[in-house]
C-alpha cells in the first residue's frame, strides 16, 4: 500500500536567509517507528539560502552527507584544502567519518538545494570527500549515489542507492527496483500522479510490500529515489544523521 509524506508537518529549523524545510523521511511510517529516520536515510534538508550567506567552516562527524543544488551556486570550502563551486550537476558526497569541516557561500544568486544525510554502517570511518559530474535534465533515472562496490559514480558506506529524474510535464516514468531494498521517492519541485495519488514539491511516497507503480510527471518534475536497506545496520553517532526525532 502506498504511504505519502505530506509537505505540512515538516519542521524548519532555519528560518530568513538561510531557510530549511527539514524532511524527517520516518515520518512516513507514522506511529510505527519512534525514529525519524527511514532505516539509515535520516534526514532531507531542503535549503533555500539568499545571496550572501556564508554557513561558517562548521564540523560533521560520522554523517554521509550529498549535496544536490538545483538552482544557483554553493561555494564549498573544506579542511581538506578542497575549494569548488557545486552547482545544478555537480555533486558532492561527504563522508565525515572521524569528522570533516566545510564552509558554504553563497555569491550570485539564490541556492536551492538538498542536503542528504545518511547514517554509515560504522562508527568513525576515515574521512573523505568525493564530486561527480552528471548529466543537467535527464529525464530517465541516474544513479547518484550507491554502496561502496557498486557501481554507482559516487560511493556511500551504507546499503542505499540514491537516484534522480527529470521528467517533462505528461511524461510516464516507470520506476525500478532494488532487490531486497525499499524505496522512497521525493519530489523536490514539480508534481507527479502516482496510483491516482498527487505528489508535490516537499512530499514524498513509498511502498513497504510492493515496487512502486509508474508515474505521470502533472509539470516539469524533479525527482529524488532513494532504495534504502530498512534492517541495514547503522551508526548513531552522526552529527546530523544521528537524531531520532
Amino acid at each position: 500500500m502506498l504511504q505519502k509524506l505530506d509537505a505540512v508537518n515538516h519542521a524548519k529549523p532555519f528560518r530568513g536567509p538561510f531557510e530549511i524545510t527539514r524532511v524527517q523521511p520516518g515520518d512516513i511510517l507514522g506511529d510505527e517507528t519512534a525514529d525519524s529516520a527511514f532505516g539509515p536515510l535520516a534526514i532531507i534538508d531542503h535549503a533555500v539560502i539568499k545571496k550572501g550567506v556564508i554557513i561558517k567552516m562548521h564540523e560533521h562527524v560520522n554523517d554521509e552527507i550529498l549535496s544536490y543544488v538545483s538552482t544557483g551556486v554553493m561555494h564549498h570550502k573544506d579542511s581538506a584544502g578542497f575549494k569548488a563551486p557545486i552547482a545544478r550537476g555537480k555533486l558532492m558526497m561527504m563522508n565525515a567519518g572521524t569528522g570533516f569541516w566545510h564552509e558554504e557561500t553563497v555569491k550570485e544568486n539564490e541556492v536551492e538545494m538538498l542536503q542528504i544525510f545518511v547514517r554509515p554502517t560504522e562508527t568513525d570511518i576515515s574521512p573523505e570527500i568525493q564530486f561527480h559530474d552528471k548529466p543537467l535534465a535527464n529525464e530517465d533515472w541516474y544513479v547518484l549515489a550507491g554502496p561502496v562496490g557498486s557501481e554507482a559514480p559516487l560511493k556511500i558506506r551504507q546499503q542505499v542507492y540514491i537516484l534522480d529524474a527529470h521528467p517533462k510535464a505528461g511524461e510516464e516514468l516507470k520506476v525500478p527496483v532494488y532487490l531486497n531494498l525499499t524505496p522512497f521517492l521525493y519530489v523536490m519541485n514539480g508534481e507527479i500522479t502516482i496510483q491516482n495519488l498527487k505528489i508535490g514539491k516537499k512530499e514524498a511516497v513509498t511502498d513497504l510490500v510492493n515496487p512502486l507503480p509508474k508515474l505521470v510527471a502533472n509539470v516539469d518534475t524533479t525527482i529524488i529515489l532513494f532504495f534504502v536497506d530498512m534492517n541495514a545496520s547503522m551508526s548513531l553517532g552522526g552529527t546530523i544523521s544521528g537524531l531520532k526525532n
